[in-house]
């Protein structure tokens, strides 16, 4: 009774005292500890390799105490520079867009370096521009759909997907043709501004190079063009009779409401998709003969994760084959397949299961088909950690046990991070790779 009595009394006072009145300042001191707040504290992270196509090299941006910087890196000679010469480019490009820019802060956040290093092309003010970096002039680039490349704040500046950012998916490698989407048919443009239809029978919720993974969608096509530029792998996105999830934008006046198809856990019609590649010439679509795929990769539960292409599919260098990954709904199972890109024939290359979620890489796919040496590359999970594997499932002689993402270069070799505290020993990357590797600070 008397301890009865002593809760209520307790009780009792509790409520008669006056709860604590959060005032603005209370807010804004929280607000300070929010990460866009936070993040430009931190300087030299988020390092993500783009390697530049034809070579051994590759740039990646990372921030400075000042703003942001572009770095170029030559691993065979270990050498470590600006990618240009900050200063002069700002300078060029504020007198050709009419604005002003600074050194270091800089409009774009995702760059094409040409092989030979002569010119820079990105996007800015609205459009795409190349500058040669021999004199520093700065041009609109014609051939470029500005926004494509990622400007400030784009998607693509966190790289991923094969070939890395800093490129136009949607655009052919011989810069001939772009890739788009209308009325849920694939469509192409050339540099003429002809539009040819390549598909005819995409409809709503089941059309062509759809990018809509539920939570996040855009008018863009999700492509993948061969090296020849003769064909391109897609995909028709079924959405047909999934669940609806709706939206409202609060504004002033009249709010806008919006159904987007969202799979959900338990759900028993999920969002797949139907793999093809498109004959630009002929316009003949070969549907890869397979299951449809679930809408999913390696590093997440998009087919587009952190950087601005199409994640887990790799063309073979001459054009006929198709290396692509198949993950489960649960990302319990990865499938390594290759497809014929004329029969839609396709053969099992590797199969990996896990008892928790696989994820190949942070930020990239970890695999690579070697073509020229009939090998694959594989980040294995099978022992608990993320070890990399040859074609015939054995350790490959790095032996390098990380999560961390490799790019590859075309002279068999890796490149990978790692992290260190500042004043401790080199990253253990360094250490883990027994063969030939450079180390560049």
């Amino acid at each position: 009774m008397l301890s009865t009595l002593a809760l209520a009394c307790s009780a009792a006072l509790l409520a008669q005292q006056p709860s604590k009145v959060l005032t603005a300042a209370d807010y804004a001191r929280a607000e300070k500890f929010m990460s866009y707040n936070t993040a430009p504290l931190v300087f030299g992270t988020g390092v993500r390799a783009t390697w530049i196509t034809g070579t051994d090299r590759f740039w990646y941006r990372v921030t400075r105490e000042n703003g942001s910087e572009f770095i170029l890196i030559d691993p065979a000679k270990g050498a470590r520079a600006p990618a240009f010469d900050h200063a002069k480019l700002a300078a060029a490009l504020s007198t050709a867009a009419n604005q002003r820019y600074e050194p270091h802060k800089l409009p774009f956040q995702v760059i094409t370096l040409a092989a030979d290093g002569s010119v820079v092309s990105f996007d800015a003010a609205g459009k795409g521009w190349k500058c040669t970096l021999a004199d520093y002039k700065c041009t609109v680039d014609a051939t470029a759909a500005a926004g494509e490349r990622g400007g400030r704040g784009g998607r693509a500046g966190r790289g991923g997907g094969r070939g890395g950012a800093g490129s136009n998916p949607a655009q052919s490698p011989n810069k001939m043709f772009t890739a788009f989407v209308r009325n849920s048919n694939l469509w192409l443009r050339d540099a003429s501004g002809k539009e040819t239809q390549l598909t005819n029978d995409g409809v709503k919720d089941f059309g062509y190079a759809t990018d809509n993974a539920g939570w996040r969608k855009s008018d863009r096509a999700i492509v993948l063009w061969s090296p020849d530029s003769k064909k391109i792998a897609t995909f028709q996105q079924d959405q047909r009779n999934v669940g609806e999830m709706y939206l409202v934008n609060t504004q002033i006046g009249h709010p806008k409401l919006e159904a987007w198809n969202v799979s959900l856990p338990g759900d028993d019609v999920v969002t797949t998709i139907q793999r093809v590649v498109i004959d630009i010439d002929s316009k003949k679509v070969t549907r890869l003969k397979i299951e449809p795929d679930q809408h999913r990769s390696t590093l997440c539960d998009d087919i587009v994760c952190r950087g601005s292409e199409w994640a887990d599919v790799q063309w073979s260098p001459d054009s006929t084959e198709l290396a692509f990954v198949s993950t489960s709904r649960d990302h319990k199972q990865e499938r390594l397949r290759e497809a014929n890109a004329a029969t839609g024939e396709v053969r099992e290359v590797n199969e990996e299961s896990v008892g928790t979620q696989y994820e190949s890489g942070d930020g990239k796919a970890n695999w690579q088909v070697l073509y020229g040496s009939n090998e694959y590359m594989w980040c294995s999970e099978r022992t608990g950690w993320g070890t990399f594997i040859s074609a015939t499932g054995k350790p490959a002689r790095s032996r390098a046990r990380s999560r961390r993402a490799i790019g590859s270069c075309a002279r068999r070799c890796m490149w990978m991070t790692g992290s260190a505290k500042s004043g401790s020993s080199a990253p253990a990357a360094r250490k883990a790779i027994p063969t030939s590797a450079t180390y560049i600070r």
